[in-house]
């Protein structure tokens, strides 16, 4: 396993890292949320760019994160444009949708981004080479919001995501039951068992599948998301319990 470093951070040894996502649709309302960040246990801030009211203005999405990094300071950063198909908040097309993500990366103001691995094989391969010649890590990503597909099905999805160069590999899905919580449990052990070089990033949604944003240490997923305010999935903890159940985990283990 190769941890993936960010400014500070390690993503892939020790405790899960936390990322807390902004969802803000204003400027204001977003670097305003950033700057009570200082006082969470936060190790990357995931700005869901879909919710910003001017998405579509490349400059203005240049600005924010500009001021974003200037207030987070030594923070992790990642840009994550969630489309409407993966429980986003906006349609985009393909091209925009990696003009978007290569502009972000080659600015300098942001650590990662998101891809969704779906978006096609090109367009994903594309993205991912802008953004290491830019020096920005690519978090690969696919979200099922209706089912959880069987474990060879999730274990594929991260492979393939692997194999087209990303540096983290992330899969969110949905439980039916609690045995499909286990399942992804069991997908998540295998992959970082038998195939994964990298860090994995790996979840079950809503509140039945709340256990599996706990227990990564053990599984192997190497972070987990908290909410500060406003929560960008079903299922996510506030940051601060998040924080503390990691933490009595980790000394048990």
């Amino acid at each position: 396993m190769n941890p993936v470093k960010v400014r500070n951070i390690s993503i892939g040894e020790g405790i899960p890292k936390i990322c807390v996502p902004i969802v803000g649709v204003t400027k204001d309302d977003i670097i305003a949320e950033a700057r009570t960040f200082d006082s969470i246990p936060v190790d990357v801030v995931e700005w869901r760019v879909d919710w910003f009211e001017n998405v579509f203005d490349t400059e203005a999405v240049i600005d924010v994160l500009k001021d974003l990094r200037e207030v987070l300071g030594e923070t992790a950063l990642l840009m994550t444009f969630r489309t409407s198909k993966e429980g986003g908040e906006k349609e985009i097309s393909a091209e925009d949708y990696a003009a978007l993500n290569i502009a972000a990366a080659k600015s300098g103001y942001t650590d990662l981004v998101d891809v969704e691995v779906f978006t096609g094989d090109e367009i994903v391969t594309r993205i991912i080479k802008e953004a290491h010649e830019a020096g920005v890590k690519v978090v690969a990503s696919n979200h099922d919001f209706d089912k959880t597909p069987d474990k060879d099905d999730i274990v594929g999805r991260l492979r393939k995501m692997q194999e087209l160069g990303a540096d983290i590999p992330k899969i969110a899905v949905m439980p039916q039951s609690r045995k499909d919580v286990l399942t992804l449990l069991a997908a998540t052990e295998e992959m970082y068992s038998v195939y994964a070089d990298r860090p994995i990033i790996t979840m079950s949604m809503a509140g039945t599948g709340v256990i599996s944003r706990l227990c990564g240490e053990v599984f192997g997923s190497a972070l987990t998301f908290g909410a500060a305010k406003k929560a960008s999935a079903p299922g996510q903890m506030g940051v601060n319990d998040l924080n503390t159940v990691l933490q009595l985990l980790h000394n048990a283990l």
